[in-house]
Parts: C-alpha cells; structure tokens; sequence
C-alpha cells in the first residue's frame, strides 16, 4: 500500500506539486506504517506500564501482649507508623515494594527479612535488608498497633518515624526522617540525623536531637534538652531545667520554672519568663526576656539584648548591639550587675527606691555621653584609661548606695531613668513582649494541630523513605535564602560534603594549629566573644576557603588568618577524595 501511494504522489511533487499534497502524502505513508505493524505497537504500550509499576508483597502478623510492658521495633529501612487504639494484642503491617521493571524485582521484595516475637518484657520486631545489594531499591512502609499504655523503642535507618499518643516513656530515631508524636505521660527521646522533630506534650524528661532541622515540643513537665545542627528551636514551657542548643537557627520558650541556658551560632533569643538562672549566647542575634527572676548572664556577638522584668543581677554584653533593661521594684539584686557594649548605647531604667551604687563608662568615644535623671546625684568627670584612652565616667548613688551596677559602652550613649515615672511605658514593653510569646504559642499549637494523625499518615504514604542520610552534623548560617540555596547548588555540583567540626578536630594535623592572635585595637575597645567561620576544605586537606558566618569583624580578620593555616588528613568516602564544609567557632575573651 506504501508502495502504491508513493508511485502515485512522487511524480506530482517532483513537478512542483502543491505543499498541501506533500502533506498528505506523508500523512499516507505514516497511516501505511501504523497498520503494518498494528502487533508492535501494541506490545510497547504494555511494556511502558509496567515500568510505571510498583511490585509491592505485604505481610502482616498478631502478637498477644498486656499493658505495661515494651515495644521494640528495629529496621534497616522503612518509615514507621505506631498507632495505640489496641486491647492487650500488637499487630503490624509491612508494606515492601519495588520498581516492578527490575528484572529481579520479585527476588528483591522476598528478601527484606522480617522477626517477630514476644517475651517477658515485650514484642520485639525487626527487619533487615543487605544494604550492598538493596539501597535505593526498595520502599518500606511499617504500621505497627500497640495498647495505650505501652512504651516504645523504635529505631530506623532511614524512614519517617510518628506515633499517636502514649501512657508510657518513648525512645525514637532515624537516620534520615522527622519524629512526628503526640502526647506522652513518661520521658521521651528522640533523635534525627536528617530531620524535623515534633511533639505534643510530654509528662517527664524530653531530650530532642536533630542534625539539621526544627525542633518544635509543647508543655515538659520534666527537664528537656533540645539540640539542633541548624534549625529552630522551640518550645512552650519547661517544669524543669531547659537547655537548648542550635548550630544557627533561632530559640524561643514562653516559660520555664528552673532556668535555662540558651546557646545558638547565630539565631535569636526569646524567653517569656524563666524562673531561675538564664545562660544564653548567640553569635549574631539579639537576645530578649520577658521576665526575669534569677540570675543572668548574657552574650551577643552581633544583636541588641532587652530585659523587660528584672528581678535579679544582670551580667550583659554585646559587640554591635544596644541593652535596654527594666528594674523593677520588686527585685533582689543580691550581687552586682554589669552591662557592657562594644558599639551600641545602654538604656537601664530603675525604681527611685531602688539602693543601688550606679558606675557609667564611655571608652575612647568622642562625640558619646552619659545622660541621667535629673532627680539622680550624678557626678561626671573626663578620665585616661590605662591604655591612654580618653574616657568619660559617671557615678551616682541611690538611696544611700547597695549592690553596684556597672555599665560600660565603647561607641554609645548611657542613659539612666527613673521608672516610676515611665510605669506604664514599662508595662506596655512588658505586655507586647508577652503578647509575641502568646503568638509563638499559637503558632506551635496550630504547628502540631496541622500534623494530627490522619494528616500525617496521608502525607507519609506520598512521602518516600529517605535513604542514604547524612551522619554528620550540618551547621548553617546564611545571610539569605537564596544565597544558602545558591551555596547548596553549588556545593553539591562540586561534591563536597558538610562535616561537623567535632569530627574535623579529630582529623586535623595538629602542627599546623594555632590559636589567634588576639587583635591589640580589640583589646583597648574591650571587644569579645567568639567568631564562627566557614572552611572550605580540598581533596588534600588544605583550607581553600574561609567565610564568616558570625562574629566582631575585627575578631574574624584575625581568625581568617590563623585558620588559612590548618591542615586536615583528607576526608575519603566510598574510596575518593572529597571536598568538605565545616564550621570552626573560636573564642576571644579577655582576661
């Protein structure tokens, strides 16, 4: 037919035949090929379905068990759901699939081993895979039924973990997935090395460790411990003592009852109300506290500080930011106060009846001055500091003098005022405050609401495992999301690696380190606190690259210096060379 058609037309085009006839007669020829090979075409479409196929095999399996006892839950990989609606009775689901275009993909689902037993003590549930053989090639998905009142250990090597809520204590991680739970009566533990961590509630001790991503918890009756490599942290309230800790992100809690410390490389400080003694320190953020009725100690390399309710000494200071502090009536000031910027001015406002024995400091800045009260006894007079510096010092005595509260500024203003006078300015700073950590609360109460179980569970079916998780920590600090997203690109274009520093230090040569110089003009302008710089480190060990993510300017000249310097062993993985990313924080402090 092909043949006949073509004889037909040819002649016609070879005579300058109209454009519209060539077109049929191409139309021709494709209709005569489609129906000489009707066969082959549709053996291909067949075979393009079944590349698009999954082979999945399920198995499934009921435990007897009572209240009371445990839960252990150990895979290779798999993300892992645990639902408590059972009576007495533990009963799990495994779902394995794989490509069913593989042509060994039959031999690949049969292989994930899967044991279950019970005891004395519990269930216990695991399932493996040869990880040579298997990575990347196979989705598992576990649904496990447990009672109410039951405690968990569950660990993946790369899943998403979530459970419902529980009467009992939890143990939970992955290597490469978020912890998603609800509420718990006992202590929780939960670990991530490439994700998020959420939780409801917990009734006992929370400890919360995360690589990278937020932590974000409720109410801790007990003690709780937040640790992120570069992501958020917060939580509402802490019965206990919290410690929370980031590589970069910001840390926020509306109220704890034991005190608190606080430490991020570059984030924000938010605390509502802290009942006991506050440690906190961030390497480019401010810092502020609602409320304070213990002792403070405070360190911002980069952000102004503000302390709304001071019940308690206050020990200060911040490189390139301002303080303003309230004293209010009702304190204790047992012990002196000190507060202290580089570059910034200090604002104190203090109750007329307060006993207290006030010290102001200008150094070596012209053009700044000491402003107070009228109503204060103050007394002002130009001095030379021992380095040969001009200063400007003021002394004032209240109420016949008490504890002294020092304050000393580089480049900045001081200025005291009385509160009595300016109540209601105080109360309105202090309700605005409260009113930013009521809307935190909102915000993580919406956060957990959103990830209730139905919606979880939904998103996890959609969701595939992750495989493959990053083991070391990632710190991160950009100063835009599109410059942190460039990096990334450009990062993984060039095969490097994100390693933590705690690892480094264990591959550095220790000949070539070195601590800085400390800067002499730093020293005279009384400028501390520590620099958290990038390296780039190549295939040899040597540092191509240093970046600051934190820290006094003329602090991280000096650092930038010493760390060109280092030497590392190289860093090899799966048998080459890699290129890594660490985060080298160095202190200066004065004597």
């Amino acid at each position: 037919m092909f043949g006949a058609v073509a004889r037909e037309l040819l002649p016609k085009m070879i005579r300058g035949t109209s454009k519209t006839i060539f077109r049929r007669w191409l139309l021709a020829g494709a209709v005569a090929a489609l129906a000489a090979a009707p066969a082959a075409v549709r053996a291909h479409e067949p075979q393009q379905q079944a590349e698009n196929r999954r082979l999945a095999v399920e198995k499934t399996g009921e435990l007897s068990t009572r209240e009371g006892l445990r839960l252990r839950l150990v895979t290779d990989v798999g993300a892992v759901r645990v639902f408590t609606d059972q009576d007495n009775q533990v009963t799990y689901r495994v779902r394995v699939e794989t490509d069913a275009a593989q042509p060994d993909a039959e031999r690949l689902v049969q292989q994930f081993m899967l044991v279950s037993r019970g005891g004395p003590d519990g269930i216990f549930i695991s399932g493996h895979v040869p990880w040579k053989e298997f990575r990347g090639r196979l989705w598992v998905s576990i649904e496990v039924r447990v009672p109410r009142n039951y405690n968990l250990d569950v660990a993946t090597q790369a899943g998403n973990i979530i459970v419902q809520d529980v009467n009992g204590s939890v143990a939970l991680a992955t290597g490469g997935g978020d912890v998603v739970v609800g509420r718990i009566s006992g202590q929780a533990q939960l670990e991530t090395r490439g994700g998020h961590i959420k939780t409801q509630d917990i009734g006992g001790t929370l400890v919360a460790v995360t690589v990278g991503g937020h932590i974000v918890a409720g109410n801790v009756a007990g003690d709780a411990v937040l640790r992120s490599g570069g992501g958020h942290v917060k939580v509402l309230t802490v019965g206990g003592r919290a410690q929370m800790e980031s590589g970069g992100g910001n840390i926020s809690i509306e109220k704890t009852s034991a005190g608190i410390t606080a430490v991020t490389a570059g984030g924000r400080i938010d605390v509502g109300e802290a009942h006991g003694a506050i440690r906190a320190r961030t390497g480019g953020g401010g810092v502020r506290v609602a409320r304070v009725a213990g002792p403070v100690q405070l360190d911002s390399s980069g952000g102004s500080i503000y302390l709304t309710r001071v019940l308690g000494p206050v020990q200060a200071s911040t490189t390139s930011g301002t303080i303003t502090a309230w004293l209010v009536p009702e304190g204790k000031f047992e012990g002196g106060s000190q507060l202290i910027c580089a570059q910034g001015d200090i604002v104190v406002y203090l109750p007329s009846k307060l006993a207290v024995t006030i010290d102001a400091t200008i150094d070596g800045a012209a053009g700044h001055r000491i402003l107070f009260d009228p109503e204060l006894p103050l007394q002002i007079q130009p001095v030379t500091s021992p380095q040969g510096l001009p200063q400007v010092r003021g002394r004032a005595v209240l109420n016949g003098g008490g504890q002294v509260l020092k304050l000393q500024t580089v480049a900045g203003n001081i200025q005291v005022r009385v509160a009595d006078s300016r109540s209601d300015q105080n109360e309105r700073i202090f309700f605005m405050q409260r009113s930013q950590a009521q809307k935190s609360r909102e915000e993580v109460s919406h956060w957990i609401q959103g990830h209730d179980r139905q919606s979880v569970l939904h998103r996890a079916k959609e969701e595939k495992p992750k495989s493959g998780a990053q083991t070391t920590a990632v710190i991160r600090s950009a100063p835009s999301v599109l410059g942190e997203v460039q990096a990334r690109l450009r990062n993984a274009w060039l095969g490097r690696v994100r390693v933590d520093y705690a690892l480094m230090k264990t591959r550095m040569v220790a000949e070539t380190k070195r601590h800085p110089d400390y800067p002499e003009i730093a020293k005279r302008a009384r400028i501390q606190g520590i620099v958290h710089s990038e390296l780039i480190i190549d295939r040899e060990g040597r540092v191509i690259q240093v970046r600051k993510l934190g820290g006094h300017d003329m602090l991280f000249e000096a650092a930038a210096q010493a760390l060109r310097a280092w030497r590392f062993q190289p860093t090899v993985i799966d048998g080459k060379a890699v290129e890594v990313i660490t985060v080298v924080p160095i202190e200066f402090r004065l004597n």
